[in-house]
C-alpha cells in the first residue's frame, strides 16, 4: 500500500537534519526543535478531559515529571490506568511533544493515562531512562490512591523508544518477581538497538522519521559502549526465554512504512512462541512516529483512540 497522501505532503516539507555532519549539540538542540514542531498539536476536536494535572515523582537523580490525564469516562476511582511513555529514539520528546496522544489514548481507553518525564540522552546514558522508567512504575503502584487507579489493572504503553521501555518494564518486573502491568500497548516499538543497516528493507522501510543514519544517531547518543547494545534491558528482543514466559498480554501497532516494522513483528512473534496472548494492527500506508501528527488526518487520530480501546477492553473500562 502506498503511503498516505496527508503524509506524503507533510514529507515533501520536512527534511531531515544531515546527521553525519553535525556535531552532538547543534544537531540535539535542532532536532528537538524540529520534534516540537512536527509533533504539537492543537485541535480543536481533541477530547474533553476531566482533569489534567501535574505530578511530581521521585527518580535516581532527582524528581520527574509527569502529567495525568483523567477522561470523562473513566469513572470513580480507583480504576484502569495506563503508564505512558514518550518516544523519540531517547533523545526527543517531551510531555508536550505527545500531549495530543495521551488525550487520545485515555478517551479512547475510559482510562486514566500517566505520562512520564523520563530523562534524555546524549546528557544522559544508558540506562538512565530504564531507570526512570523502573522509578516511575514502582511510585505508581505504590502511589496509585493519588493517582486514581488500581495497581493490579495497569497498562504500559509507549510509541518507538517509549514502546521499548513499556517492553522493558514488562520483562524486568517478570524477571525480578514484581507485579507486573495487565497489559502492554506497544506502539511501533523499538525492540532492539543493535543494527537496522545491514537488514534488507523496501522501499517503504527505506526511513520517514528513522532512517538507518537517525537509528543509529540516536543509539549512540544513549549507548556509551557498544557491548551495551545487546543489553536485554534495551534490546529486549534478544532476552532470555525466561524473560517472556509469563509476560502480560500485548497489543502492538505497527507501521507499513517503517524500518522498524519487522523486529516489531519478531518481538510479537516471540511472545506468542511462549503462550503471550497477542494482537497486532498494521497500518500499511503509515510512518513511523504518525501518531505524533494527529492534525494532519483523521485516520490518525482513528488509530490512536483504537488503540486506546484495546487497553480500555484488557483492563475492564470498557
Amino acid at each position: 500500500m502506498g503511503l498516505d497522501n496527508s503524509f506524503r505532503q507533510f514529507m515533501d516539507k520536512f527534511q531531515m537534519p544531515d546527521f553525519s555532519a553535525m556535531d552532538w549539540k547543534g544537531s540535539v538542540d535542532r532536532l528537538r526543535q524540529q520534534f516540537f514542531v512536527a509533533s504539537r498539536a492543537i485541535e480543536r476536536d481533541a477530547p474533553e478531559m476531566a482533569n489534567i494535572s501535574l505530578v511530581t515523582l521521585p527518580g535516581p537523580a532527582g524528581p520527574m515529571k509527569a502529567r495525568l490525564y483523567t477522561p470523562l469516562g473513566a469513572g470513580i476511582p480507583p480504576g484502569p490506568g495506563i503508564v505512558f511513555f514518550h518516544g523519540g529514539g531517547f533523545v526527543l520528546g517531551d510531555l508536550d511533544s505527545h500531549d495530543m496522544i495521551c488525550r487520545r489514548l485515555a478517551e479512547g481507553a475510559r482510562a486514566r493515562v500517566i505520562a512520564i518525564d523520563y530523562r534524555l540522552a546524549p546528557e544522559h546514558k544508558f540506562p538512565a531512562a530504564h531507570d526512570d522508567a523502573l522509578a516511575a512504575w514502582n511510585w505508581v503502584t505504590t502511589h496509585a490512591d493519588a493517582c486514581g487507579v488500581d495497581p493490579n489493572r495497569l497498562a504500559v504503553c509507549g510509541d518507538s523508544a517509549g514502546g521499548n521501555l513499556s517492553a522493558f518494564l514488562a520483562q524486568e518486573l517478570l524477571r525480578t518477581g514484581k507485579p507486573g502491568p495487565k497489559f502492554q500497548l506497544l506502539l511501533y516499538p523499538l525492540v532492539q538497538f543493535v543494527d537496522i543497516r545491514t537488514k534488507k528493507m523496501t522501499f517503504q522501510e527505506g526511513g520517514f522519521f528513522i532512517s538507518a543514519n537517525l537509528f543509529e544517531y540516536f543509539r549512540d547518543a544513549y549507548i556509551g559502549e557498544d557491548t551495551q547494545r545487546m543489553d536485554p534491558r534495551v534490546s529486549p528482543l534478544f532476552a532470555d526465554p525466561a524473560s517472556f514466559k509469563g509476560l502480560p498480554p500485548a497489543h502492538f501497532v505497527l507501521c507499513g512504512w517503517d524500518p522498524l516494522k519487522d523486529e516489531g513483528l519478531a518481538y510479537a512473534d516471540k511472545m506468542a512462541s511462549f503462550g503471550v496472548k497477542v494482537s497486532v494492527r498494521e497500518h500499511p500506508g503509515m510512518v513511523h512516529g504518525f501518531m505524533n501528527m494527529t492534525a494532519l488526518s483523521d485516520t490518525v487520530r482513528d488509530a490512536i483512540r483504537d488503540a486506546g480501546v484495546e487497553a480500555g477492553r484488557a483492563l475492564g473500562s470498557i
